[in-house]
């Protein structure tokens, strides 16, 4: 469902897009839109090049430059997926760096012979690793909508970007503009409420990428009395979510999503309420992945709901464990150093053999939560190796495996409680076999928490966590 919202929204999109860009091309009236064949011919690549030229040259003034920007993006978004791939390789290719002016400016910064000259080369070291691409990339901050056109072609460039060096270096020009562009103190955080405009209602239930949304009445139970919605929003895209967050006022940590996510549950007073669970986060534009703007994200919604609130005690997540079970899948190999004698020979009672294998054929059977002896048998062993999956397995890096489990260890959180059978819907069962973590965020350490997990890579965690490892160490 969400995958069909998302295709009506980017259709929506392209074409109010290309409308607007169309009226700018044509306000200047020596200017039309260029016309390319949709897969971008060999002869319109040609075309398409002095376009890009023209644009870089900036005859005519402002005006006439944000016109050529608009006839370009305008020719961009009439082609098919083969021509805008093609688009983006001769951008690529054939408005890279400079690289005799490079190489002048290195050997002219080796020969520098004073201070005065050194200045003078660096300075012109760094105006020629600039590629031209980058100044094309650019002129579209200026037109409506243009950074969103960015961030989508980032989003289109990660997919194939690998394939070739140019097409790599040109995601990582775009990455480098756009993380400029979107420093956290140019972000606002704003609540969403039932109230919003229903366009920006539409595109939270696309982006929703944890707990999928159902239809229009279970959007308006998640922004009910009882519950919030926060996000950050860039100026250039105030109606675009970057991040968004879930929360739910509750009494006591909430241990079970579909609990938490049940229309016909009674309401909670949100004035009374102790709790703040915040049970889903989304990145809602892929084309800024890996551009760090989550950190603290959470405790500035904690600052706002502490500000609106003075009642609530407690903040915590309910957040899934999505590498848990490949993982799991792939450590099977290693059974004999993972599993205790009495978690094999749990399985094997219930089961016929023992080991990770075992484990896995319970987890295939998709009704084995409601069989008590399977229940029995999966539950000791999934919870210690889902423990020693969050706080033993790191990258090469130091940080934990895990990426719901870094963000909230980078956000200042401490591991607090692992709930066995939290989720217990398909996703749920196939990417975490059911466990979910309570991640606690007391306001006091975030600051600590954080500093001691990005500076040396230490997990918080409160002993019920860790507990869960000794189990083996005492057999």
């Amino acid at each position: 469902m969400n995958e069909h919202r998302n295709s009506g929204l980017w259709d929506r999109a392209v074409r109010n897009l290309r409308g607007a860009w169309d009226k700018i091309a044509r306000s200047d009236s020596e200017l039309l839109p260029t016309s390319l064949s949709p897969e971008l011919s060999d002869a319109d690549r040609v075309k398409l090049v002095g376009q890009m030229q023209a644009c870089l040259e900036g005859r005519g003034g402002e005006v006439s430059a944000r016109a050529r920007a608009a006839a370009l993006g305008h020719a961009y978004l009439a082609l098919n997926d083969r021509g805008r791939r093609r688009f983006m390789e001769t951008m690529a290719n054939e408005f890279g760096p400079e690289r005799g002016a490079v190489d002048a400016a290195v050997e002219a910064l080796r020969g520098a012979a004073d201070d005065e000259a050194r200045q003078l080369a660096e300075k012109d070291l760094k105006a020629a690793l600039v590629a031209p691409r980058v100044r094309l990339l650019t002129q579209f901050n200026g037109l409506p909508e243009g950074v969103k056109f960015l961030v989508d072609r980032r989003a289109e460039l990660l997919a194939y970007a690998h394939e070739s060096t140019a097409l790599k270096e040109l995601e990582q020009d775009l990455k480098s503009l756009l993380a400029s562009w979107f420093d956290v103190g140019f972000l606002e955080l704003r609540q969403i409420t039932w109230q919003a405009p229903a366009a920006l209602l539409e595109k939270l239930a696309a982006y929703e990428a944890v707990h999928a949304i159902t239809g229009w009445e279970d959007l308006k139970h998640r922004l009910a009395p009882d519950r919030r919605c926060f996000a950050y929003f860039h100026p250039r895209m105030p109606d675009e979510p970057l991040i968004f967050v879930w929360v739910a006022l509750v009494d006591g940590i909430a241990g079970n999503i579909q609990e938490l996510l049940d229309a016909k549950a009674l309401l909670v007073d949100a004035e009374a309420a102790d709790s703040a669970v915040f049970y889903s986060i989304s990145n809602a534009q892929t084309g800024l992945r890996g551009i760090n703007f989550g950190d603290f994200l959470i405790k500035r919604v904690v600052d706002s709901l502490c500000k609106e609130l003075p009642a609530l005690k407690t903040f915590a997540t309910l957040s899934p464990i999505p590498g848990f079970r490949k993982w799991l899948t792939e450590t099977e190999e290693a059974e004999g150093s993972l599993l205790t004698d009495a978690e094999a020979q749990s399985l094997e009672d219930a089961l016929g053999h023992s080991g990770l294998s075992g484990l896995s054929e319970i987890l295939s059977d998709r009704g084995w939560r409601n069989n008590e002896i399977l229940v029995e048998a999966a539950k000791q062993p999934l919870m210690r190796l889902c423990a020693h999956y969050l706080l033993e397995e790191r990258r090469p890096g130091g940080t934990t495996l895990d990426s719901v489990a870094h963000f909230h260890l980078s956000n200042g959180a401490r591991m607090d409680r692992l709930n066995w059978l939290a989720d217990t819907s398909r996703n749920g069962i196939e990417q975490s076999a059911g466990l979910m973590m309570n991640y606690r965020y007391r306001l006091g350490d975030i600051e600590k928490n954080h500093e001691a997990y990005r500076g040396g890579g230490e997990i918080t965690a409160s002993s019920a966590v860790r507990g869960l490892l000794k189990v083996k160490d005492r057999q």
